[in-house]
């Protein structure tokens, strides 16, 4: 018979009907009941056994962790728990767990330490929190693509290997088909570049932006959304070596207009999870409970996982500028009171704790500050009138702090060559995208968004090595 899925069955139940289900045992209980899982969703299906019907040593396998195909009838459920279960006519084992190598995995029935399902990374999927976590991973990245194009964006697949730094986001990962123990040199004993695959110095990108660029000024609007590498040592709960970025970039946008496209996208992608993710939603929001329970009462968020959602969905941004919101810190009563770990002045980068106080406690809503000190921002943002500042934004959610950077490009050639040289990056380097502003310049603009962060936002995790199927880290390539 044709195999049905779990989530099918339990969304659309056929009463009456005989059915095939393949999956995994999460549990068998009394010899009679057993819970099982084909990933489709977080509930199980539970299939009740007769135990006089089956052979015992049939039964012997099915174990926690073994793959089974059930056929039976499906009936509505005396017990608790559930709505329906299958009367089960038939078994096949499609794949043994030993027991105990089982009670050495993840798999074991019991909670678990994020720590040691890490180390598992390979198994952690079957456990419901992961298996939640990348369901929503999935619809997030589902509802991005979607968003774009029923905007009419065109998605554009960008270099993943770059022969620029251009963008001054941190150490990148060399390329080279180079024998290690042979590497040849020129007579200064610099590195040879002519002689490796590319002839010249390459790395792994760290952003797609300024590739988006180059094609927004021909098709209008488009997106990125694939891989990129930070080779920085850091071993913090925000930061991964590789991670997924999603950025799109407009043609004739100004500051403005990226303000209105990130809310929109922002509040779209959400609701989406919102609206087709529940059950999961439903069981990440109790865990989030406990996790906050869990924590001292000054580190605990005021808010539900899915009530910090509908705060993000239901609320415009505070837009302000980021010299007003510099002046609100230092008037905060944490300012005075010396309750903020990092200083708080014009001409530094805002930290999570400021950024959350603005959103959390001050505005009571999701913020986008703008117009940052041109010294800490990107040398292709567009500088305001004023000489100090440029057109940046950074939104700002609930719990997480920043989760979008953007701002309107420049597009004025005589000035991008001026903040080029300014921060020492070589007109030889960037002939391309120069180039972009000699032919029809235009005001554009665009943002970068970090899956991974977004991901983080919806389910609750609070490490980004848990919403990656396979984190890459310092000294952690497993997998």
């Amino acid at each position: 018979m044709k195999r049905e899925r779990i989530s099918t069955i339990l969304k659309e139940p056929q009463l009456g009907e005989k059915i095939t289900v393949k999956g995994w045992v999460r549990a068998f209980r009394s010899n009679r009941f057993i819970q099982l899982n084909d990933g489709s969703t977080i509930k199980n299906l539970q299939a009740v056994v007769d135990f006089e019907n089956f052979d015992e040593n049939l039964l012997k396998k099915i174990t926690t962790g073994a793959a089974i195909s059930v056929t039976g009838k499906l009936v509505e459920s005396l017990g608790k728990g559930q709505d329906v279960e299958l009367q089960v006519e038939s078994i096949e084992i499609i794949g043994e767990a030993n027991p105990e190598e089982v009670q050495k995995t993840v798999m074991q029935p019991k909670k678990h330490s994020l720590e040691f399902l890490r180390e598992q990374a390979h198994l952690r999927f079957r456990t419901n929190t992961f298996g939640a976590v990348f369901r929503i991973r999935h619809a997030v990245s589902y509802a991005i693509h979607k968003y774009f194009n029923d905007n009419g964006f065109y998605y554009i697949h960008t270099p993943i290997i770059t022969g620029s730094d251009c963008e001054g986001a941190g150490e990148m990962f060399h390329v080279t088909n180079f024998d290690l123990n042979n590497i040849p040199k020129n007579e200064d004993g610099s590195i040879n570049y002519k002689e490796d695959f590319f002839g010249k110095e390459v790395s792994l990108t760290v952003s797609g932006q300024l590739e988006a660029e180059l094609a927004a000024l021909a098709l209008g609007q488009v997106y990125t959304f694939g891989p990129t590498f930070r080779a920085e040592n850091s071993n913090t709960s925000r930061h991964l070596a590789e991670f997924w970025m999603i950025e799109p970039e407009v043609a004739f946008n100004d500051l403005n207009d990226n303000m209105n496209l990130t809310e929109d996208f922002l509040k779209y992608v959400i609701n989406y999870v919102l609206e087709n993710c529940k059950d999961d939603l439903d069981f990440l929001n109790e865990r989030d409970k406990k996790e906050q329970a869990s924590k001292p009462q000054n580190k605990r968020s005021d808010m539900t996982l899915i009530e910090r959602l509908e705060f993000v969905v239901n609320n415009d941004f505070e837009r302000l500028p980021y010299t007003e919101a510099i002046d609100i810190l230092m008037q905060s009563k944490p300012y005075k009171k010396k309750k903020f770990q990092y200083e708080v002045k014009w001409g530094v980068d805002l930290q999570s704790e400021h950024e959350r106080y603005l959103v959390e406690k001050h505005f009571k809503k999701p913020v986008i500050l703008t117009d940052y000190p041109k010294e800490i921002k990107a040398f292709y943002m567009r500088q305001n009138d004023d000489g100090k500042t440029v057109a940046a934004m950074d939104v700002l959610f609930p719990g997480i702090g920043e989760i979008v950077g953007g701002s309107q490009r420049e597009e004025r050639l005589d000035v991008l060559k001026e903040k080029s040289a300014a921060f020492g990056i070589a007109e030889k380097d960037l002939w391309w995208y120069l180039d972009t502003r000699r032919f029809g310049s235009v005001p554009h603009a665009g943002f970068g968004l970090g899956l991974e962060r977004l991901v983080m936002f919806v389910t609750g995790m609070t490490n980004i090595r848990d919403v990656i199927p396979f984190p890459r880290t310092p000294q952690n390539a497993e997998f």
